[in-house]
């Protein structure tokens, strides 16, 4: 090589760091400003999940336990809500409870992204209500197996339980039709599987991070209904919900995750680039060093 002339591998060792930041960046606002949306086709593992909500006949029971904090919202939130949208359009009764204490704020959220947004008629105590949180992990799961109401004496407004319609035939979890965790650690889906969905032959499906969701696939199909893996996880139902019932297509927060995936997607696209590139230029670097060896 000529003196002076510069081949692709020493420019890449050259190139400033902060050029790969500034594309990464684009690569996730450009989609963002342009609405960039791909297709979402559902998985059998979340399938699974949207099929066991349809099949449940009204006023079935469903709780969904919000047991993850703000840290994991933008992967667990769109979880939560879709199945609540699909519940409340099903006609399910929804109970809601946290086993973490970052949990009540997440559930306000949906109360009023979901239910005041988009079920204005469905009445807190006949339709959905909310227990709130108490401490004691897993303790609290194998609790209220046993004794729901021995626990939860009111709901998260001090209003004694009893006093509420759905609660008068509710004695503990083996009255729930269906457990969903939307978890992003410990306790979470594990320990609702192990001590609940188990112990009560309740079935339990779950919802987690990315990094979370390898962990709990040992538990499918035969302890764990369905997963709902990252925001992947959340776009796939999504779909199946948006499919099912035309009428959410466009409303507000209904394709929040589907619409993530978008900018989502092209940010991963560009790091497999960047490492395709790097590994490209690392041979080509060990290449050329072994011919100037034997020059």
């Amino acid at each position: 090589m000529a003196k002076g002339k510069r081949d692709i591998v020493d420019i890449l060792k050259a190139m400033d760091r902060r050029v790969i930041f500034l594309l990464i960046a684009l690569s996730v606002i450009i989609p963002l400003v342009f609405h960039l949306v791909f297709s979402v086709r559902t998985s059998p593992i979340v399938q699974a999940i949207f099929d066991k909500m349809e099949s449940l006949p009204p006023g079935s029971k469903v709780l969904v336990s919000f047991d993850y904090g703000p840290s994991t919202a933008p992967e667990n939130q769109p979880m939560a809500e879709a199945i609540a949208r699909h519940a409340l359009q099903r006609d399910l009764k929804l109970y809601f409870m946290a086993v973490w204490a970052t949990g009540p704020p997440q559930t306000e959220l949906l109360i009023a992204d979901v239910i005041n947004a988009d079920f204005p008629k469905k009445a807190y105590g006949k339709d959905w209500i909310n227990l709130g949180f108490k401490a004691g992990n897993q303790g609290l799961i194998n609790a209220i197996l046993l004794d729901l109401k021995s626990m939860y004496t009111t709901d998260v407004h001090g209003a004694p339980i009893n006093s509420f319609e759905m609660m008068k035939d509710v004695q503990n979890l083996t009255d729930m039709a269906l457990i969903v965790c939307i978890g992003s650690g410990f306790p979470g889906v594990r320990e609702w599987v192990q001590f609940a969905g188990d112990p009560g032959d309740i079935p339990v499906a779950g919802g987690v991070t990315a990094v979370e969701a390898p962990l709990l696939y040992p538990y499918y199909p035969r302890q764990l209904l369905g997963l709902l893996g990252g925001l992947q996880g959340a776009a796939e139902y999504e779909a199946a919900l948006v499919k099912a019932y035309p009428q959410f297509k466009g409303r507000a927060n209904s394709e929040q995750a589907v619409q993530l995936m978008g900018p989502q997607t092209v940010a991963h696209l560009v790091i497999i680039a960047f490492v395709i590139v790097g590994n490209v230029a690392f041979f080509a670097e060990r290449r050329r060093l072994a011919r100037a060896k034997k020059a």
